[in-house]
């Protein structure tokens, strides 16, 4: 699948059990808020929090007051959902104003339950940008902490596999960095969430989360390509990397190219292409005649009038073949004679297309004319030339290859006057 580039513009045994009941009663009384099933204080604290969640830019805003998340005892606001088996949460965060307390915390966090005293894991951001998984062990423990490196994350995962909890962090732009506890036990049903505590009785602070995130793994036999877990459409702001969904469906959804207007995508499901209009937020089936064993190589040319495909048809033996036809759809016109052809590139003046092929076990790079015609390999070395793409001169092909033994980006190659690759 190919990525695109994008437009910028998820005590005691009786206390305990009292506990429990009155947050199996919170837990039945709570309304919906986004991906989450309500929001509750825990502790009682002094004052009273709040969540908000903007279904335009999809920010979660939640405020919490709380004298302190530490020892056997917690105080903050909770934007909760349940959640059974392994997860893994993600969200962009972000404070709102100074703050009072150096150790006001906002993050992620996992409980088994909403009592005060609950076990739980938490990876928390604190005011001063000191970053921490936190967690108890049992009801009533005292809390413990493993800190990150990385100081002032914007960027938080939590992450659970089992019995270990996986908290991965970052500035944006940044890799990565992982801190893990390896053995603590809940049970296998959790209420996870986003949390605010002011670590001051008397003060209530205020946070954002965006690019918010509750991802379930697929099950242990879960076979790619043939089960499916459903889809995402969502639009990055590669500046920012504000993420916003726009649609979502229980099918697979592949390779989202945009129209040069900007105003729609087109992406492939189950073989056939839909255009995506992002002001009606609709998906319209495309026609493509008999062309509808489609893969996901499909290219808008430059100017928006064309685009090209490539279909498997019972009439070439079932080899992926490249087609030409008008965006809005129509009768395709077969450009290659010879297959499998994987196209993934449109020369920037319209003249010519680049597209993998695999001839006699070998995958290389050829172009070919717009019109169609004889084909021009481009690259001869072993092993797999793939994903051809012109830059924006229209004078070099960039690929990716494994001809270093790993898979990257690792060569971009001038075209010369003979139409061939200079190595």
């Amino acid at each position: 699948m190919r990525i695109h580039p994008v437009h910028p513009t998820p005590l005691l045994v009786v206390i305990g059990n009292l506990l429990m009941a009155c947050a199996m009663i919170s837990l039945s009384q709570q309304k919906q808020i986004g991906l989450f099933e309500g929001e509750t204080d825990v502790g009682n604290p002094l004052h009273p929090g709040a969540a908000t969640y903007d279904p335009v830019s999809q920010t979660y805003t939640v405020e919490g007051s709380g004298a302190n998340m530490w020892f056997g005892r917690d105080e903050f606001h909770f934007l909760w959902r349940r959640l059974k088996g392994d997860f893994i949460l993600s969200a962009r965060v972000r404070f709102l104003g100074k703050g009072v307390e150096q150790h006001r915390k906002i993050g992620w966090i996992v409980r088994s339950g909403l009592g005060p005293g609950a076990s739980h894991v938490n990876a928390s951001l604190h005011g001063d940008g000191l970053m921490s998984l936190q967690f108890r062990k049992g009801e009533g423990d005292t809390t413990r902490e493993l800190q990150s490196s990385v100081k002032g994350p914007d960027i938080i995962q939590l992450e659970r596999k089992g019995k270990r909890y996986i908290m991965s962090v970052a500035r944006f732009g940044d890799t990565l960095s992982r801190t893990e506890v390896a053995d603590l036990t809940m049970e296998d049903e959790v209420v996870a969430g986003l949390y605010v505590c002011a670590h001051n009785k008397d003060v209530v602070e205020k946070a954002t989360f965006r690019n918010v995130r509750i991802v379930v793994p697929p099950h242990e036999n879960f076979v790619p390509y043939k089960d499916y877990i459903g889809s995402d459409l969502e639009i990055l702001d590669v500046q920012s990397g504000d993420r916003t969904v726009v649609y979502h469906s229980p099918h697979s959804l592949q390779a989202p190219n945009w129209l040069p207007d900007g105003k729609a995508l087109i992406y492939n499901s189950s073989g056939h292409l839909y255009r995506f209009d992002l002001s009606l937020r609709l998906p319209v089936l495309l026609n493509t005649d008999h062309a509808t064993s489609n893969n996901n190589d499909h290219v808008v040319s430059f100017d928006g009038t064309m685009i090209g495909i490539s279909h498997h048809s019972p009439d070439d033996g079932n080899k992926s073949m490249i087609y030409t036809l008008p965006v809005g759809g129509g009768a395709p016109r077969l450009i290659t004679r010879n297959g499998p052809s994987y196209l993934h590139g449109w020369s920037p003046d319209g003249t010519s297309l680049v597209y993998t092929g695999e001839r006699n076990g070998e995958f290389d790079i050829y172009r070919i004319s717009a019109e169609g015609g004889e084909e021009t390999r481009l690259t001869s070395a072993r092993g797999l030339d793939d994903g051809p793409e012109f830059n924006p001169a229209g004078d070099h092909i960039y690929f990716n290859s494994s001809r270093g033994g790993t898979m990257q980006i690792s060569f971009a190659g001038k075209l010369t006057d003979e139409n061939t690759l200079a190595d």
